[in-house]
Order: structure tokens, then C-alpha cells, then sequence
């Protein structure tokens, strides 16, 4: 069986070619800022993997041999590829023109994301964005997208991740539905109020057991798992239900009820996988939503400041 082909350390023939053109090892150290006897062992290191001398040294510095001679035109080539593809991925790093896919929720893609993607189309007029609609956390590890925007914090050791900002969530109803049957007082009451909830999804029943309240999908007048549906209901004033804040601004007439009323908030992530966490359009976007989801989460909390960011 035939011996498999050396790879070389590119460190070892840019050495090589330093040398090569200096016609000493004290000029190659000078070329490439290096110390001397680097230099040296890089040499030795090349010729034991070639199994032949390169150079032959002299008093006044070195002189290739047939060997170096034979391998010089190869060398530059692959130090010719080396400046290419470092070109290139400078320019990577650099862009400012292409496309970034963003991954995110139902509700966040119809209520958060648009004035911060508005806001990114002025500031990045070069960068195209493909929003993906879907609940499925498992697309950037298909590298169905880029980057995500999630209300679940990404576990997959592929991915980086950030915390953006605790979304709070409230009870809320529109104006016109409060004025027909009045406004609840104490969480208790809110079981006497047409409630809008979930279908299969328990989330809320859940919560309202941590509060002490024994409710039951009987108690809600409205059920559907479309959280769109389900904000819809709330902003026609057919009853009470439970919303990010955020969502609120966007619905003229709805307001929160029992500011008492523990609810936990939802955390928002910013998530990329790690092959494209690099690349400088990528990095770009997501910077700009690093920055603006907070900023426009802290404007619709009224408090003029930005959630915990971290």
C-alpha cells in the first residue's frame, strides 16, 4: 500500500519561501517578523517531512538545493491560495450586501419583529431578509436560518446564544368589553369575565394553579392554540385573555387588567449556530437585533428602560 500524501503546515512553506527569497534565515526572520531560530526549526521540520535538504548553508546565508528548487513553484501556489483565501474571508467578515434568514414565533413575527426589521431595512439598506414564520426550534440546526428569535432558551451546544430581554406578560381586554362587564378587581373575579385561553395547550391553566385559582377549560369562553387567533379575540373585545405586553400597542383599545397578577415573563433569545456566527453579514443583523429588540420591548413597557439584557 502506497504511502497517503504529506499535508504540510503552511507555517513550514511560508517559512520555506521566506527563506527561499532572502537567501538567509536572518533576512527570512526580518520578512516575517519572526526570530531566528523559529525560522531554523521550521526548516528542519520541512526537510524531515520531505526526507530531503533544502538548503545548504554558507557563510553568507543559505543556497537552495535541486530539492527547494524542484518544490518552490508549488510552494508559491499554495501561497498564492493561502492570500486568496484569506481575501476572501476578510470580505466575509466585511459584507454588507446579501442575505440573512430569520427564524422566529407566529406572534413575535406579526407583533415584535416589524418595526425592528422596518428599522433594520434603513439602517442595512444592503441587507435582504427572509423572515421564516415557525415554532420549530430545531431549524437552525437544519441551517434552515441563520438566526433565531426565540422565546425558549436554545440548549443545542451548536448554537451561540444571548438573552435579550424578559417579556412581560398581562391580563388584558379591550375598552368596549370592560364597559360591558365591568373591570375585575381581584384575580378571583376574573372566573365571573368570558376568558380567552388555549385549546390543548395548558399554559395558562397552569399558571392560574400556581396562583391558587382551580380553573378548568370550561371557564374560557374562547379557546384556540393560534396565538394570532387568539390576540385577535382579545383586540375585538370578546372577553379577557393574556398577552405579551409588547403585543398591546398594536391592538387600539386594549388595556392590561390586574397589574397584582403574577404572571411569569418570557424570556426572548437571540440564537445562531456557530458555523455562521462568523460571518460578518450574519454578525451584522444580529448585533442590530441584539440592540433593537430590548430597545423596542423597553418602549412598550413604558418604563424607558430596556429589559435585562445579558
Amino acid at each position: 500500500m502506497e504511502n497517503a500524501p504529506t499535508a504540510f503546515d503552511w507555517t513550514l512553506v511560508r517559512s520555506f519561501l521566506a527563506v527561499l527569497d532572502a537567501g538567509s534565515l536572518m533576512g527570512a526572520a526580518r520578512q516575517l517578523g519572526a526570530q531566528q531560530p523559529t525560522l531554523s526549526r521550521h526548516i528542519a521540520e520541512l526537510e524531515a517531512q520531505l526526507k530531503t535538504p533544502l538548503f545548504e548553508r554558507t557563510g553568507r546565508g543559505v543556497v537552495p538545493t535541486a530539492a527547494a528548487l524542484a518544490i518552490a513553484e508549488a510552494a508559491r501556489e499554495m501561497a498564492d491560495g493561502a492570500q486568496s483565501l484569506s481575501r476572501a474571508l476578510a470580505r466575509n467578515r466585511e459584507a454588507t450586501v446579501g442575505t440573512v434568514r430569520v427564524t422566529t414565533s407566529q406572534v413575535a413575527a406579526a407583533w415584535l419583529l416589524p418595526p425592528v426589521l422596518a428599522a433594520l431595512q434603513v439602517a442595512e439598506p444592503g441587507v435582504q431578509v427572509e423572515l421564516v414564520v415557525s415554532n420549530d426550534v430545531a431549524n437552525l440546526l437544519r441551517r434552515e436560518a441563520d438566526i433565531a428569535v426565540r422565546m425558549v432558551r436554545p440548549v443545542q451546544s451548536s448554537l451561540v446564544a444571548r438573552k435579550l430581554a424578559d417579556l412581560p406578560i398581562v391580563a388584558c381586554a379591550h375598552r368596549d368589553y370592560l364597559a360591558r362587564a365591568g373591570t375585575p378587581q381581584a384575580p378571583v373575579e376574573l372566573l365571573q369575565h368570558r376568558l380567552i385561553g388555549y385549546d390543548r395547550d395548558d399554559t395558562v391553566l397552569r399558571g392560574f394553579q400556581q396562583s391558587g385559582l382551580q380553573v378548568t377549560p370550561a371557564h374560557f369562553a374562547l379557546r384556540t392554540d393560534d396565538q394570532i387567533a387568539n390576540g385577535q379575540l382579545i383586540a375585538a373585545g370578546a372577553g379577557i385573555g393574556f398577552a405579551a405586553l409588547y403585543a398591546l400597542r398594536h391592538w387600539p383599545g386594549v388595556v392590561p387588567v390586574l397589574p397584582q397578577l403574577v404572571i411569569p415573563a418570557m424570556p426572548c433569545w437571540l440564537a445562531v449556530h456557530r458555523e455562521v456566527h462568523g460571518s460578518g453579514l450574519v454578525r451584522r443583523v444580529w448585533d442590530f437585533l441584539a440592540e433593537a429588540i430590548p430597545r423596542t420591548v423597553g418602549r412598550s413597557e413604558g418604563a424607558g428602560q430596556p429589559p435585562l439584557v445579558v
